[in-house]
């Protein structure tokens, strides 16, 4: 593993990307269980909100418990890589089975508890997938197959909401618009034996331990650290946090949006295509982002950052017509599409400046969208806040962790914590929503739902602010930090 020109170990990437897969795949899934918990157990949206709050909550209390677990043994070195993940993916398979009894017993709090467990397994894969990617082959490529392995869980969000989708109302004419919870327990139940059929082979895969040396320089480095002596990291911390959080909100919210009569009366059943879309966005950035990982002209690498998207694009809509759902109002996208690759090259591999760029972008969309007066062109300024959400991960994540040596370890750590936003905004743009419920008049002229928007729309002013400012810091503390940014995904 110490030589510089290591291949990437294609074989043992390709079978660990099917856990990236699976972690978009459930997360994407939370979006359709949202609206259908919202109508099943008669909940407020703040109420539904805490399918977000359980999920990402999970991975808050599973990072907390690994690390004070580390500060005693190191679990990584004592039980290996493979081990960790194959358990990590028993105990989310664990959870998913979960789903019958909660289903049998008609209880929410039961089907947190179940959301909660797949989690808090995703949670001990990410410690363990993140690096183990980077590790895989030369250290110059690393962030290159994290950006790939971020793509692939792009696509699993995107087919997710769709598969779900079909599983729970069907397809085309034999549609269903109400659900019982029954209908539920199916899907998970196949999720629960891919999850131990994945464990089965990650375990007796040819998956190696990345190399014991680098871990053992660490121990030594249990000197006195003050977060607070790195101001990249703290509000980088809090970037982490209003980005997964920003990212999570506009799609758990958007069925409540896409419900009201302004936009329409969006049914439970006719919400998979807008969520796929959302998720696809993201897809369409990251494999854009990805296109980097390949060495090509620059020719050939300009032509693909049009061509890459398109081909995502195609996907999504692909797959929404193979579930025979009416996606003809999405053809007016790609002007979105267009506008994004516009402004990507104008940052270019500069993460700070990509960052600020696509902070003031995003700004923009949720601004249009509260304003513009035709509610059918409105949520696409909404959706695409996923295309400007795409890359910012491996950009904050970048401008967070530059300058902090052998701090990194305990950094990262920091910042995978702060996944935890993913629960909190969502419950703070829902119970704007639930506004409504009490004072129905609205606001500006639209309703509380739709204000509720101005929650991203600061998001992305912070984001944009953290990618203008941080690179002064890291000037002050004598860093020349202009790294390259491909979109990675968490």
């Amino acid at each position: 593993m110490s030589s510089e020109n290591v291949q990437t170990k294609w074989g043992q990437f390709i079978s660990l990307i099917i856990v990236f897969f699976f972690w978009g795949f459930v997360g994407s899934a939370n979006d359709i269980l949202i609206p259908v918990f919202k109508k099943v157990f008669t909940l407020s949206q703040v109420q539904s909100q805490l399918v977000a709050w359980a999920f990402y909550v999970s991975y808050f209390v599973g990072s907390i418990i690994f690390f004070i677990i580390s500060l005693k043994v190191d679990i990584l070195q004592r039980f290996g890589y493979k081990k960790t993940l194959s358990a990590g993916l028993l105990l989310s398979a664990f959870g998913s089975f979960l789903f019958i009894p909660a289903a049998t017993m008609e209880s929410f709090p039961f089907f947190l508890t179940a959301l909660f467990t797949i989690a808090l397994g995703f949670s001990i894969q990410q410690i363990v997938a993140n690096p183990l990617a980077i590790k895989m082959g030369s250290p110059q490529t690393g962030a290159h197959r994290l950006t790939l392995a971020g793509g692939i869980n792009s696509f699993g969000t995107t087919i997710g909401a769709i598969l779900l989708g079909i599983a729970l109302f069907g397809m085309g004419d034999n549609k269903k618009t109400s659900l019982s919870l029954e209908d539920i327990k199916l899907p998970f139940i196949i999720l629960g034996l891919a999850f131990i059929g994945v464990a089965i082979f990650m375990y007796f895969s040819k998956i190696e331990d990345p190399a014991k040396e680098e871990e053992e320089v660490v121990k030594v480095a249990h000197e006195k650290f003050n977060i607070l002596d790195y101001p990249q990291l703290y509000l980088g911390m809090l970037g982490i946090f209003i980005y997964v959080g920003t990212e999570v909100t506009i799609i758990s919210n958007l069925p409540a949006l896409l419900h009201t009569s302004e936009f329409g009366n969006v049914l439970e059943d006719a919400i998979a295509p807008f969520i796929a879309l959302y998720w696809g966005s993201l897809m369409i950035g990251r494999w854009n982002g990805g296109v980097n990982v390949f060495n090509t002209s620059n020719l050939v690498n300009t032509a693909l950052k049009f061509i890459v998207p398109a081909v995502a694009f195609g996907v999504i809509i692909g797959a929404n017509i193979f579930a025979a759902h009416d996606v003809s109002s999405f053809y007016i996208y790609p002007l979105w599409i267009l506008l994004f690759i516009a402004i990507s090259f104008v940052g270019g591999k500069n993460a700070g400046k990509t960052l600020m760029l696509f902070g003031i972008s995003g700004l923009l969309m949720m601004l249009a969208g509260l304003v513009y007066p035709d509610p059918s062109i409105a949520k696409f300024f909404f959706i695409s806040g996923g295309l400007f959400l795409s890359i910012m991960w491996p950009s904050i994540f970048d401008l967070a962790i530059a300058g902090l040596g052998k701090n990194t370890g305990k950094a990262s750590s920091f910042l995978i914590m702060m996944i935890l936003g993913g629960g909190v905004i969502p419950l703070v743009q829902g119970s704007i929503c639930d506004i409504d419920l009490t004072s129905p008049g609205g606001i500006f002229g639209i309703t509380w739902t739709h204000f509720s928007y101005i929650v991203p729309l600061l998001g992305f002013a912070y984001l944009g602010f953290y990618g203008f400012y941080c690179p002064k810091i890291l000037k002050r503390q004598g860093i020349d930090h202009n790294v390259q940014s491909e979109g990675g995904g968490h």
